[in-house]
């Protein structure tokens, strides 16, 4: 168990990730290929990822160089995430380059546990330059080759636990928001209590907390490991909403004649402009005028079109709009 202690000063200084880290999913997806755990919950990412890598010659890349520094185990680098990768791909790795010898040599010695990593992390472990360069490549051409072509799947997800989450504060305050991460976090004010494989405390100390949402992150929430740095909790999006639209969400434009079709009608278009905001089917049934049934009927419809998708929340769902729902309302002139 994690537990996180806050002070007034913390409450007020809590915050949501303003989007998915190209870094922590990058070394999040890296423990998919590690683990058989939670690989179903992205399996058509894994399928296509298998394929993608020694396409792009990144097999050896994966295997000897970024998989033995960022292993799924209990302890993982630091220096991997950092927090500058919030402002993109490009930052994340400038912040990477700039990491002290030593800080990589401590943090890459408790990964290698008393023995020696592979070669390529070894020469970074040891200060070599070609080998900072090597990682700082690697990271850059494994995000280009397996995540970019997922990354509006990701964004999606996160913005639908947004959404959720804006909600929660709506409802509650900051206090809602944290209460509304059950059962991996429960909130017992001033301590949130995370469930975690390894028993710690964590004072935030007037830092206060960010919360990233991650799309590769499966079942429990992780920290950083060094509580000097800035608090970050990274926490698995709502398994559901990748349950709902797998296989229902196909990638790119939204399809053929027939699904464009089905959204002709007055009352779906103006489904489809409501969900865009979040709403639960009660919400939806209230605005529009219609019936709870009849409500159900078009948010099927739009989910099998891949337009939106559906994330169970406590005793509500909540559906969210796809970047292919997007999409089509802008076509057609919706906001």
């Amino acid at each position: 168990m994690l537990r996180i202690h806050f002070t007034e000063a913390d409450l007020a200084r809590v915050r949501v990730a303003p989007g998915p880290d190209p870094l922590w999913e990058a070394v999040l997806s890296l423990h998919r290929f590690q683990t058989r755990r939670g690989r179903a919950a992205v399996l058509r990412w894994y399928d296509d990822a298998r394929l993608a890598l020694p396409r792009h010659g990144l097999v050896e890349t994966v295997r000897s160089l970024l998989i033995p520094i960022a292993p799924h185990a209990l302890y993982m680098p630091d220096f991997l995430t950092p927090d500058a990768a919030e402002h993109g791909l490009d930052a994340g790795l400038d912040a990477i380059a700039a990491t002290p010898r030593e800080r990589l040599r401590y943090e890459l010695g408790r990964v290698a546990e008393g023995g020696r990593l592979p070669s390529p992390g070894q020469a970074l472990a040891d200060g070599d330059r070609r080998g900072r360069e090597e990682l700082l490549d690697g990271l850059r051409r494994y995000h280009a080759a397996v995540l970019e072509p997922y990354w509006d799947d990701i964004q999606a997800d996160v913005d639908a636990d947004r959404i959720r989450r804006s909600r929660a504060i709506m409802d509650g305050g900051i206090e809602g928001l944290l209460g509304s991460f059950e059962p991996m976090m429960h909130w017992k004010p001033p301590v949130l209590h995370v469930d975690y494989p390894a028993d710690r405390d964590l004072a935030l100390n007037g830092r206060g907390l960010k919360l990233v949402p991650s799309y590769f992150c499966w079942l429990r929430p992780i920290a950083l490991a060094d509580p000097e740095l800035p608090p970050v909790v990274v926490y698995p999006l709502h398994n559901g909403a990748r349950q709902a639209r797998r296989g229902a969400y196909p990638r790119g434009s939204p399809g053929g004649g027939s699904m464009l079709a089905a959204l002709l009608g007055n009352t779906r278009a103006a489904a489809l402009e409501v969900i865009a905001l979040g709403v639960t089917t009660t919400e939806l049934a209230s605005q529009l005028g219609i019936s709870p049934a009849a409500a159900s009927h078009h948010i099927r419809v739009l989910r099998d079109a891949g337009l939106i998708i559906s994330t169970r929340d406590r005793q509500h769902v909540l559906h969210t709009i796809t970047p292919s729902g997007a999409d089509l309302l802008r076509h057609n002139g919706g906001g």
